[in-house]
């Protein structure tokens, strides 16, 4: 009697066809060759739990940030001090 899961490891096994030959196909690849060049094209941040929850979207980051950047510019006046 076979394995339950030995006719999905069937299909697996049957699922790349013999002309590929994957020891050729794979050589030399060299692990993480683009990441740098990712990491510069990208500005993810990770936010702190706390705030994920206060901002559950990206939407509602971006005019809480915007927010913050028009309160930065304006004028802050002497008696505030």
């Amino acid at each position: 009697m076979k394995p339950e899961n030995s006719d999905v490891q069937d299909q697996l096994e049957d699922d790349l066809r013999t002309e590929y030959d994957l020891a050729t196909l794979l050589k030399g690849g060299i692990r993480g060759k683009y990441a740098a060049a990712f990491a510069r094209g990208t500005n993810l941040v990770l936010l702190a739990p706390d705030v994920a929850r206060a901002f559950p979207t990206e939407e509602a980051v971006n005019e809480a940030l915007r927010l913050v950047m028009r309160l930065a510019e304006l004028p802050v006046s002497a008696g505030s001090r």
